[in-house]
């Protein structure tokens, strides 16, 4: 690779996602030069994508509840959301011309729901702060003087900076630009990196091909999802999600992506039970089931006495033995908790975000990584998740405040 040396000192941040042009705002405006890189030909696209059918910003639930969310990493994420949290999250898009509502999810959306006009907006207040954005610069580590490497389309580039904002996302998505080709380049300088795995994501179930024909697409509405870990603890939701030709996926699965995924890798499969009915108690699903149906056929049995019909009466047909089918409390047991099997997550580059990624241990409260100062990290490429709903994006803006100012505080120290 050719290359061309540049030695402005000023701070790079590598990644235009949330997290990256958070970091860039911080610093802009306090008075650092900052150059964003970015692989693509522009920035944002996975943010824009992701609020093409309406931007979920955040959460209007209570703090503690909305931190619950972040699982075995909250304490960790705890602290960027003390100082920018969902609040602080609407007032900042208010700054930029963009009104939000809570939804009747208590899901935050800007009043417009798209996510380009924010974007522009952002974008406009970063040019003016003076941020110098480098498109199709895909970044390939150090060289031996510590310069940043880059390929561009005119060749090799060197770029010596006073410190690094690292904010290259995660796995999914690649053709958005979240690969994963950052993991080796920090493992080969000795930083460990939790394997990249897909979170809020689907399931492959095996679907018989009568089913997966007729089905696939449809949507199960208004059941709840229960499912017991290897711990004994029991998540039960409500929601709903889609039959695809291989297993299920959308919000209610998502929600449970998490758990079911650390399940299947360690026993090999995940068991659910859906509530078909979770408005109707048992007793009075059987009692409805244990009616005289005549000459009616059971499709039509289940129809007119409880409603059960399309894609929930296939999926009847498709997890129940046939004898139970003239057994009112078995047939009834299976509409209250119907066993669906689950037996691997669907591929990595599918899932809405990824789990894993640089892990806590090598990073200071500043998140710069201990072993590289003046090489901070923050979003989707560290080693945490949260399921759809705001709480992804609300943590990556705060972490790339947070390591905007860590920057700053580091600069401080070694001026």
């Amino acid at each position: 690779m050719s290359s061309n040396s540049v030695h402005a000192r000023t701070v790079a941040v590598i990644g235009g996602g949330p997290a990256g042009l958070m970091a860039a705002e911080i610093l802009s405006q306090n008075g650092v030069h900052v150059d964003l890189y970015d692989a693509m030909p522009s920035v944002g696209r996975k943010f824009l994508l992701a609020g093409k059918g309406g931007l979920n910003l955040t959460h209007s639930e209570t703090s503690e509840l909305f931190l619950s969310r972040y699982g075995a990493r909250r304490a960790q994420i705890e602290p960027w959301l003390a100082a920018f949290g969902p609040e602080a999250l609407r007032l900042w898009a208010h700054g930029l011309g963009v009104e939000t509502y809570v939804g009747t999810s208590g899901r935050v959306f800007p009043t417009e729901m798209k996510a380009a006009p924010l974007l522009r907006a952002w974008l406009h207040r970063l040019r003016v702060a003076g941020v110098r954005f480098h498109m199709r610069h895909r970044w390939h580590g150090w060289s031996e003087d510590g310069a940043l490497r880059f390929s561009t389309p005119e060749g090799g580039k060197s770029v010596h900076s006073d410190a690094v904002v690292l904010a290259l996302g995660g796995g999914s998505w690649a053709r958005l630009g979240s690969n994963g080709a950052w993991v080796p380049l920090l493992e080969q300088r000795g930083i460990s990196v939790a394997a990249l795995r897909p979170s809020n994501c689907g399931f492959d179930v095996g679907w018989s091909e009568h089913f997966q024909t007729r089905f696939a697409g449809h949507p199960l509405k208004s059941v709840v999802a229960t499912f017991t870990d290897k711990e004994g603890v029991t998540i039960r939701k409500q929601g709903e999600f889609m039959v695809t030709a291989t297993g299920v996926e959308g919000s209610l699965i998502y929600a449970l992506s998490a758990p079911l995924r650390d399940e299947i890798e360690s026993a090999g499969a995940a068991v659910i039970y859906l509530d078909l009915l979770p408005d109707r108690e048992l007793s009075y699903v059987i009692a409805e089931l244990a009616r005289p149906r005549g000459s009616r056929s059971m499709a039509s049995h289940l129809q007119s006495r409880l409603g059960i019909k399309g894609v929930k009466a296939g999926l009847l047909r498709e997890c129940v033995p046939a004898q139970d089918f003239s057994d009112p409390a078995r047939l009834g047991a299976a509409i209250k908790a119907l066993t669906v099997r689950l037996i691997a997550p669907r591929p990595l580059d599918e899932a809405i975000s990824s789990a894993g990624g640089v892990t806590f241990e090598e990073l200071d409260e500043r998140l710069m990584i201990r072993s590289l100062p003046g090489v901070f990290c923050a979003g989707e490429m560290l080693d945490w998740e949260a399921p759809t709903g705001g709480y992804l994006l609300t943590a990556c803006l705060a972490s790339g405040r947070a390591a905007g100012l860590g920057v700053l505080a580091w600069k401080a120290e070694n001026n």
